[in-house]
């Protein structure tokens, strides 16, 4: 078998003092969930073994921008302040003084973004305790692999096959190298192979993603340019709304450039059509899908698609998880809870996964590392018990983000079965008046609490007490799982 590394006492000594524990941790994906993971059990003392694989032959960033929350920020100080501390520097908020706490600012799609409406200049939602911060994806990611040093990433490994033999997992690769491991966490997509591995015998209905009838365009824009698109609309965050489709804008790179995320309504019968995750289209067809909705596109909007690359980004969610683990093989991030990105959630639901995670693991680490040193029955079942209290903890609030950001998704394109309140406006019930975006703009103002201010240190205290409960349900066995 392959000797796996393991993460030395020092961040510092990462290349240098390569090691081959018996008890290591493989983490497959080194996108943001699994490298948050990998920060946390580095940051943990001792630190944890582990061993990052990876597919691509390095380090890459699949999307464009990234948005952060209140909880996102709190789970990264929660892993390791400097992580927070870093990303802050890099971090690019609303370009005026007063946008500071604006999550966006609503405007309509059509022609004229809905100027001459009375709600104009008030569509704003956000709260006092948001602070908008955004980055580009890449920026972040370097960060992450800041503290993860390259000897503990092995990069060009294609995962072919995990399987849990005994008390160890082995994991095959495509270049038909077999390593083994104590345990396995999944963090490989909402396509990975690792959702297969623990829902396939158990619930296959449920491991492949359902689209959810969306799909994107992307572009990246310097400011200079998109400013003699859009004016100051360009310098904050904004969502231009319609029945087909929707536009989001928002600064990255520290106001250097604009991200622009293009979301279509995908009204085609059998929806999403390609076996990948993107589908070619000509530029025509592209500039038809924001032109042919309802209301039409705006020609100012129109011009930001001169900037775009014909390209269908289908959005894949996993609205239904029944669990995140089987024994010693667990879940983390979109694989286990992808959904869409409406509500700019998913990243800090990838955070607070590796928190939760990385603070029970360490709890297991320290509390009785000799049971750690060979594999056992009872290595087994402390760490199963480990990720079945991570999975009680976080899967009910993730899994509620995944249905709670296609509700938000369903706001964006004025859509009456999104919102919590009666719709009473005059005119055409399906038009885009006054009351329809009334409605949408009460609903976005209260729907991110839940998401923004939840108690994450009381997640590490649940998380650690219920797995001091199941080791001492599993003890009653007598040995010394009963003694931790």
């Amino acid at each position: 078998m392959a000797a796996a590394t393991s993460t030395p006492t020092s961040l510092k000594e990462i290349d240098s003092k390569p090691q081959t524990p018996a008890f290591n941790i493989a983490i497959i994906g080194a996108g943001i969930g699994g490298l948050a993971l990998a920060i946390g059990l580095s940051h943990h003392e001792p630190p944890i073994p582990f061993t990052i694989y990876e597919s691509a032959q390095q380090f890459a960033a699949v999307g464009a921008g990234v948005g952060l929350g209140p909880n996102a920020l709190r789970a990264m100080d929660l892993i390791d302040s400097r992580f927070r501390q870093q990303y802050m520097d890099i971090a690019t908020g609303n370009g005026r003084p007063e946008k500071r706490h604006v999550m966006m600012e609503a405007m309509l799609m059509r022609e004229g973004l809905g100027q001459e409406e009375s709600w104009w200049g008030k569509g704003d939602w956000g709260g006092e305790r948001f602070e908008r911060t955004g980055a580009h994806r890449k920026d972040l990611l370097d960060i992450m692999t800041g503290f993860v040093g390259s000897n503990y990433v092995r990069f060009d490994k294609k995962v072919k096959e995990v399987e849990q033999v005994g008390d160890e997992v082995v994991l095959r690769f495509e270049d038909s190298e077999v390593v083994r491991h104590a345990a396995v966490v999944g963090s490989d997509g909402v396509k990975g192979f690792s959702r297969q591995v623990v829902l396939g015998k158990r619930y296959p209905e449920y491991v492949k993603p359902k689209y959810t009838g969306k799909y994107v365009y992307r572009a990246i824009i310097k400011m200079e340019v998109a400013k003699g698109i859009l004016g100051g609309l360009a310098t904050d965050a904004k969502m231009y709304m319609s029945k087909g489709g929707n536009i989001s804008t928002y600064p990255i790179t520290e106001g250097r450039e604009v991200n622009v995320v293009m979301f279509k309504r995908d009204e085609r019968e059998g929806g999403w059509r390609s076996s990948e995750n993107t589908e070619e289209v000509s530029r025509k067809e592209m500039i038809a899908d924001f032109t042919e909705c309802e209301g039409g596109c705006d020609t100012r909007l129109l011009r930001l698609f001169d900037h775009a690359k014909p390209l269908r980004w289908g959005i894949f969610h996993h609205p239904t998880t029944p669990t995140y683990y089987t024994s010693l093989i667990c879940l983390l991030g979109d694989v286990a809870h992808a959904g869409g990105p409406h509500q700019a959630a998913g990243a800090g639901q990838c955070l607070e996964d590796a928190l939760i995670l990385s603070r029970v693991l360490g709890k297991l680490y320290s509390n009785h590392p000799s049971i750690l040193d060979a594999p056992s029955h009872q290595r087994t079942r402390i760490i199963e018990a480990a990720f079945e209290a991570y999975d009680e903890v976080r899967r009910p609030r993730a899994q509620k983000q995944v249905l709670t950001t296609q509700e938000c998704g369903e706001l964006y394109n004025l859509r009456r079965p999104a919102m919590d309140v009666d719709m009473d406006r005059d005119g055409d019930e399906e038009g885009e008046g006054d009351g329809d975006m009334v409605k949408v703009l009460q609903n976005l103002n209260t729907r991110f609490e839940w998401i923004w201010e939840h108690d994450l240190e009381g997640d590490v205290r649940a998380v650690e007490k219920r797995f001091e409960e199941l080791v001492r349900r599993d003890g009653d066995d007598g040995g010394e799982l009963a003694r931790l």
